[in-house]
């Protein structure tokens, strides 16, 4: 294989297990959240101010505005605690931090980067870039969220990271955000649940509805049932807004920074983990643009590929993908339509890269095989890093390959422009393995990336070492296509 000139940068993102999330404090049983509650009533208005203290003098610097969220979590469980008390404002703070914990979202790893342009380029220095780096943040139980960060690619592509902020924020889920009907009916068909139940269901809602007017169609569906048809019922109902839970919106105060955004597990289906998001900017057919990200949802048991949306990395959309060619990790969108159509890769098979077209960004129904391991470094599985990046040779996408050992390489392989089922060239050879001190980590000998850009003439890979830590390598994308057999 002809040279390449790797270039590995100095920059490591290491896990930093000072940035801690205020989360809901949910261990406990109602019964034991009711005698922890009484015992907070029982204290004395004096020892309730002192503790309060306490708790904003430790705790006050490691949370941005922590009074707003007790508060937030006392509303959320007073209804199940109390009946009816009045209360000093410092005893309904008191009690929210009593259900109130500490995550540190990055203790484990920082891994698994995704890298895109940063949707605010102004003030940025002639052939400059700004970009903003995803990353797979992992903690206590091996659950998985999203972080982000920012920095700069100059002219010459070297690259500069922003100083993170000491804080950490989930967002708000976006109240009375709307399904639309037609849309969901589909789902609920690809899901099997469109039967007698759920037609009379959809027919008591508008075109564009709440989950609010969906929990309420439901129940008054219910009552109209003919009795014997109650655990059936229960199923399929309890499906429908599992569903409708996994699609929802979420939006950040417009006054965080992004290295504060976190998007952690909020629904069932991702319980365990929200897993190597691969983000993409997306052009549109009237030249718009936007971004979606392709990831891995998690319960414990079941892995379900996703899809989230965004125009500017504050409000967020997470999307259920239906269809029988939507399954296993490593989804990865092309960053606009080809032929008219939406294209996506996929490995499926946990083996293989497979090519699907749709045309609907939902639903995924066929596939079609493209690449199979040939060279002994790829001999257990092909996948792909990211999302096709597209140049005048073809479409180049950043690969993985893995052989004995279970070692994870890095390498890349190029689509025809047009008809991307055409493979016309690969790397007989990895671009990235991992090196000596590499090596080492939460799961060694593993080099993987979720995305990569081109800047000028060079090609920048992120990519995470080892299932621990984050680094970049950039070398000439005129050499990776001239190496291409």
């Amino acid at each position: 294989m002809k040279s390449i000139d790797v270039m590995r940068s100095t920059i490591t993102l290491d896990p930093d297990r000072t940035h801690v999330l205020a989360r809901p404090f949910r261990l406990m049983s109602d019964k034991r959240s009711t005698k922890i509650s009484a015992r907070v009533m029982a204290l004395p208005e004096g020892e309730v101010h002192r503790l309060l203290a306490g708790v904003r003098a430790e705790f006050g610097d490691r949370q941005l505005k922590m009074d707003e969220f007790l508060r937030r979590r006392f509303d959320e469980v007073s209804p199940y605690l109390l009946q009816g008390q009045k209360l000093s404002e410092e005893r309904e703070l008191l009690l929210g931090g009593y259900f109130t914990h500490e995550y540190s979202l990055e203790a484990a790893a920082l891994f698994n980067p995704s890298m895109v342009p940063h949707p605010d380029q102004s003030n940025v220095p002639p052939g400059s870039l700004r970009f903003i780096l995803s990353l797979r943040a992992t903690a206590e139980g091996h659950v998985s969220s999203i972080a982000f960060r920012s920095g700069m690619l100059d002219a010459n592509s070297n690259i500069t990271m922003e100083t993170p902020s000491r804080y950490s924020l989930e967002p708000m889920q976006v109240p009375n955000s709307t399904f639309e009907k037609t849309l969901f009916e589909r789902k609920l068909q690809e899901l099997r649940l469109m039967g007698d139940f759920n037609r009379e269901v959809l027919t008591g809602l508008p075109e564009a509805f709440t989950m609010e007017e969906l929990r309420a169609s439901i129940a008054r569906t219910v009552k109209k049932l003919p009795e014997g048809e109650g655990e059936t019922t229960k199923t399929v109902a309890g499906e429908t807004l599992m569903l409708a839970s996994s699609n929802y919106e979420v939006q950040f105060k417009p006054e965080s920074t992004l290295s504060e955004r976190v998007l952690f597990p909020v629904t069932p289906s991702q319980s365990n983990g929200i897993e190597d998001a691969r983000f993409v900017l997306f052009h549109n057919d009237k030249g718009g643009t936007c971004y979606y990200a392709t990831y891995t949802a998690y319960d414990g048991r079941m892995i379900l590929p996703q899809l989230l949306e965004t125009p500017d990395f504050l409000r967020f959309k997470f999307i259920t993908l239906n269809g029988p060619a939507v399954e296993n990790k490593g989804m990865a969108l092309f960053p606009r339509k080809i032929g008219g159509l939406y294209a996506m890769l996929g490995r499926q098979d946990a083996e293989n890269i497979y090519l699907m077209f749709s045309d609907h960004l939902h639903f995924w129904h066929t596939m079609q095989l493209i690449l199979e391991p040939v060279f002994p470094w790829e001999f257990i599985q092909l996948g792909n890093c990211g999302s096709p990046i597209e140049t005048e040779a073809g479409w180049l996408v950043i690969s993985h390959g893995v052989g004995p050992m279970r070692k994870y390489c890095i390498g890349a392989f190029l689509l025809d422009r047009d008809d991307p089922t055409k493979v016309i060239g690969r790397l007989p050879e990895p671009l990235i393995k991992p090196n000596a001190t590499e090596r080492d980590g939460y799961v060694p000998n593993v080099v993987y990336s979720c995305g990569s850009l081109v800047h000028g003439n060079q090609l920048i890979i992120p990519y995470g070492i080892s299932d621990y830590a984050t680094t970049f390598a950039t070398m000439p994308l005129e050499q990776v296509l001239g190496a291409m057999e």
